[in-house]
């Protein structure tokens, strides 16, 4: 029996899902300035014409690493917290296990913001969990103004963050998830 050959737009798919996870893996461990294209293209067992077929430069390539991530804490929180729950603590809980993944922290609150901007951190989390929160509080805040709401997901998306990374410099999580129950109270639940 004869082996089936991949085609062109598998192979591709491939080669670019080995560079995906090679850089990955080294942005997580070594960030996103130590980490040299050299390395990826090593890891990924490609070449260097491979990398810059899939991706401009290196950015690009950190960017579509950003994005992916940002889309597996998303479904990830979506999983473990429920679409239809109305609980920011279980929100929490399934943001602070989602960003407990090894390198997460790095990749998307430290190297992210300094290497792509806030700006388009922002963009990307708007597309991912970023959406969520402001359609939680669109059924948790429904007599809230949709500017005061777009800014109150805002202010609570920096508070998961500033959380996350204390968390991940080692900090208890059960003080910060009590924080956010006190927060809840005070400007989650309607007047």
């Amino acid at each position: 029996m004869q082996k089936k050959r991949q085609t062109n737009a598998a192979r591709s798919e491939a080669m670019r899902a080995r560079l995906l996870a090679a850089a990955r893996k080294l942005f997580a461990d070594q960030g996103f300035a130590e980490t040299g294209t050299p390395q990826i293209v090593k890891e990924a067992d490609v070449t260097r014409g491979a990398l810059y077929h899939h991706f401009a430069d290196k950015t690009a390539l950190f960017r579509t690493v950003v994005e992916a991530e940002a889309q597996n804490v998303s479904q990830e929180i979506q999983a473990a917290a429920g679409s239809s729950s109305t609980d920011l603590d279980d929100g929490a809980c399934a943001y602070f296990k989602a960003m407990s993944v090894p390198g997460r922290v790095r990749i998307l609150l430290r190297d992210g913001p300094a290497v792509l901007g806030h700006t388009e951190m922002n963009r990307i989390d708007a597309g991912a969990g970023g959406s969520t929160l402001l359609a939680a509080l669109e059924i948790w805040r429904p007599d809230l103004a949709e500017p005061v709401r777009q800014r109150l997901a805002a202010l609570l998306s920096a508070a998961f963050d500033r959380a996350a990374l204390a968390i991940a410099e080692g900090d208890d999580v059960a003080p910060w998830l009590d924080a956010i129950s006190v927060l809840s109270e005070g400007t989650i639940e309607p007047r």
